[in-house]
């Protein structure tokens, strides 16, 4: 065995202190023999038209009917009992939407910014889930499934297709939501913990303060952390060789590779002071409303010219059972002029068009009231957009009722999103397998279909 050093005492503190449980990772040479990188890039089944995705996710609903979902039967009927619930009345939208684009797709004005992109969205208007509850609703939009643990979104786009930079992580959730499922929704439950999602910040608390734990060690060089590793290394690969197959212990493997190498690369990423202050401006960096998801978009640009491949950003509360006006308003005024520079600068790289960008949260909210400004829970009908990476842009895909109660054309299920998003990026949902307890699992259980209308 190699010589090292310093004690397997000194070598067990120096992990606990800078490493953690937290993966560190790039082999050496003497460790990397009949190694096989599971992150590395693979094929495809068929060309991609999309190299990565960026999720936006805005936790709590978002009203659709007030954004995306133009209704004038609603504005007609404004004040009438609800046909589809007794005792309550119609609220046409506070919001006039108007045509936008060579298009014409209809935007609300809560989203000026947005709205001249409009050509580039493609709007999907029929979404629905199977339960109006936070909880279920939100790992649902995540993961698949509303009762059992299963893999996220980003976890299984990791296992289809690897990444492009062996010294980031496959997937990056920035300041995403710990109290609704919490790392459920970027985890990877029974595939191997290697493509669980890396989580910057947390929602909530500003995106300045965020950092990923035990990123640094203060005890060792990088030299004799190297070295650390290569001890550690060694003698799980020994123990590896001894159980043949251990999921936990290969993730631990892969994990202390990956989070060495990330010591150097990341606080690099995350450090704007390189951006122009014209580019920090265009995403309203500085300015109170929009600093915060400014950041967390123009980090999401960074990760994916950097060849992340899997980004989801988070934004709450979009909840709005009373003040509507007031925090509606304030939700889209916080992630307009964000978003609409995310789209501009992909664009500008020539990044948007192998990149696909998902808008939305999960359900939507009810045209009719029990309060007077507010709208409760609605998931048999809601809007999500999509963006770059072989969408058609410029138009609207299914349809709610005349009121956006219920989704009645083209409908989409979340498993018809999650199949359309691993289609564009080159993968068949149904050959997406993995076996475990005997059973092959996919993302879309046995259920979803493309959503071909949304392909460019």
């Amino acid at each position: 065995m190699t010589q090292f050093p310093f004690s397997r005492r000194d070598m067990l503190k120096g992990l606990s202190c800078g490493f953690g449980y937290m993966a560190f990772a790039g082999l050496s040479s003497q460790a990397s023999a009949g190694y096989e990188n599971p992150l590395m890039p693979k094929e495809t089944h068929f060309a991609p038209k999309a190299k990565r995705v960026i999720f936006l996710c805005m936790r709590g609903g978002p009203s659709h009917v007030d954004t995306f979902d133009y209704k004038p039967d609603l504005a007609t009927d404004d004040g009438k009992p609800a046909p589809q619930q007794k005792g309550r009345k119609l609220m046409k939208s506070p919001w006039e939407f108007k045509q936008h684009g060579e298009s014409g797709l209809p935007i609300s004005d809560l989203f000026p910014h947005l709205a001249k992109h409009a050509d580039d969205l493609c709007i999907l208007n029929s979404l629905y889930g199977d339960v109006p509850n936070h909880p279920q609703a939100y790992l649902q939009l995540h993961t698949g499934s509303f009762r059992f643990v299963r893999p996220s979104v980003g976890a299984w786009s990791l296992y289809g297709l690897g990444t492009e930079n062996q010294d980031l992580p496959g997937f990056i959730t920035i300041s995403p939501e710990v109290r609704v499922g919490g790392a459920q929704n970027y985890g990877c439950a029974f595939l191997p913990a290697i493509y669980q999602g890396t989580s910057i910040g947390q929602l909530g608390r500003p995106l300045t303060q965020a950092q990923i734990g035990n990123i640094a060690n203060t005890r060792f060089s990088t030299g004799l952390q190297r070295d650390q590793l290569d001890l550690v290394q060694e003698m799980n690969r020994d123990l590896l060789s001894q159980k043949q197959v251990s999921p936990d212990l290969e993730g631990v493997i892969e994990s202390y590779e990956l989070a060495f190498r990330m010591q150097s690369a990341v606080p690099d990423l995350m450090d704007l002071s390189n951006e122009t202050q014209e580019t920090m401006e265009s995403y309203g960096i500085g300015e109170k409303l929009t600093d915060d998801f400014g950041r967390q978009c123009l980090l999401a640009r960074r990760f994916a010219e950097s060849g992340v491949r899997y980004i989801e950003l988070c934004h709450a509360n979009w909840d709005q059972h009373g003040g509507l006006k007031a925090k509606l308003t304030s939700n889209c005024g916080n992630t307009d002029q964000p978003i609409a520079a995310l789209l501009a600068d992909l664009k500008q790289r020539d990044m948007l068009k192998d990149t696909l960008v998902v808008w939305g949260g999960e359900f939507g909210r009810t045209p009719h009231v029990k309060n007077q400004d507010g709208r409760d829970h609605n998931s048999t009908g809601f809007s999500m957009w999509m963006a770059g990476g072989g969408v058609k842009g410029g138009q609207r895909v299914g349809m709610t009722d005349e009121h956006g109660v219920e989704a009645v054309e083209n409908k989409i299920h979340f498993h018809d999103l999650h199949a359309t998003m691993l289609h564009l990026l080159g993968l068949d949902h149904t050959r997406l397998t993995y076996r475990y307890a005997g059973r092959d699992f996919r993302l879309t259980d046995v259920y979803g279909h493309v959503v071909d209308d949304v392909l460019a």
